[in-house]
């Protein structure tokens, strides 16, 4: 345990760091802690906290910078959050006004990395299987069709269909009727177990349409599914403490590529209660190692569904940050559940 004067001395010190991005001194902290310490007193209490592992001196200076740990205490014991002011959150609630579930997930991640100068993430919600809510038959020419599906969660997707004879928009109408009044939830594979069975007793001038259906349908719906929106991350070339390393960088970058890592970490963070941060190699990924990810999980109508989330240096204003995190999730899961009912 760190006594009060410890802890205000390292407050100070992670304060300063973040704001300069350079170490800090104790002739530094003497005029910056408001504490009335001699310089040899500072110099005391900074190499206990030194050798307690809250605090490491580089090698090109003499002045300290916070480690993991460090930050891991200020975050959870010393922070002062700063809370949005009013016109922000209604700026932010203003941008995600988006009609399209899919739609409103990128611009949440797009905010994100905007207003945090980062990386923003969102783990977008699983489809357990592609299914659909409507579709619709809409005759182009003598042998092409519009294909329109709209998803449980209210995207829209468009397929054309060549078909193999021509078909009046009458056919159509009740080809259309037929797949939404036996057919509508269910998931794609289901349904062309079922068709095999029921197109028998159908027309046979409707089996090569609705077959074009199921397949073209099941296969936009996946190529739709991006399992993480990422946004921004270019910003972390700026970031001093990252751009240092190009190595490190690029195996940060081969992490965005890939998703599946981030995915993961996402995934862990969608049964935490509010803002959690993984801090350095908290995260288990050796990139990350110099990164903070801060994380929120988001609901639709009560449920959560995925998560969202802001990668950048350990050195960030966390007392920012993390109110962002934390009301772009709540006016997401508001948006999104707004779209639910108004469908």
């Amino acid at each position: 345990m760190l006594d009060s004067r410890a802890q205000h001395l390292l407050k100070t010190l992670i304060e300063r760091y973040i704001v300069d991005g350079q170490p800090v001194g104790s002739r530094v902290l003497s005029r910056q802690s408001g504490l009335e310490l001699s310089p040899a007193t500072i110099r005391n209490v900074m190499a206990d906290l030194e050798e307690m592992g809250f605090i490491a001196s580089p090698h090109t200076s003499a002045g300290r910078i916070p480690t993991a740990k460090g930050y891991r205490f200020f975050v959870d014991s010393l922070l002062v959050v700063k809370p949005l002011n009013v016109d922000e959150i209604n700026e932010l609630q203003d941008q995600l006004q988006v009609d399209r579930p899919q739609a409103l997930v990128t611009t949440a991640a797009q905010l994100l990395s905007h207003l945090t100068q980062f990386a923003g993430v969102v783990a977008t919600p699983r489809r357990r299987e592609a299914s659909f809510r409507h579709i619709e038959f809409l005759r182009l020419s003598e042998r092409r069709v519009l294909l329109i599906i709209v998803t449980p969660e209210g995207d829209v997707q468009n397929r054309i269909l060549h078909t193999d004879r021509g078909y009046t928009q009458t056919k159509l109408i009740e080809a259309s009727n037929f797949f939404n009044h036996h057919y509508a939830g269910q998931p794609f594979a289901a349904i062309r177990a079922l068709l095999a069975d029921e197109l028998k007793q159908l027309r046979e001038d409707v089996v090569g349409l609705m077959s074009a259906a199921v397949d073209a349908g099941d296969a936009a719906l996946s190529e739709n599914n991006d399992d993480l929106v990422v946004s921004g991350e270019k910003n972390l070339l700026s970031a001093s403490d990252l751009a240092s390393n190009m190595d490190r960088l690029r195996r940060l970058f081969e992490i965005f590529e890939q998703k599946t890592s981030l995915l993961h970490l996402l995934d862990l963070s969608q049964h935490a209660h509010g803002v959690h941060l993984f801090i350095g190699g908290e995260s288990g990924l050796a990139p990350l190692d110099e990164c903070s990810v801060i994380t929120a999980p988001y609901e639709m109508d009560g449920q959560v569904i995925g998560t969202l989330g802001v990668i950048g240096p350990t050195r960030m204003a966390y007392e920012r940050v993390i109110p962002i995190v934390d009301v772009t999730a709540k006016l997401l899961s508001s948006a999104l559940t707004q779209q639910l009912n108004e469908r």
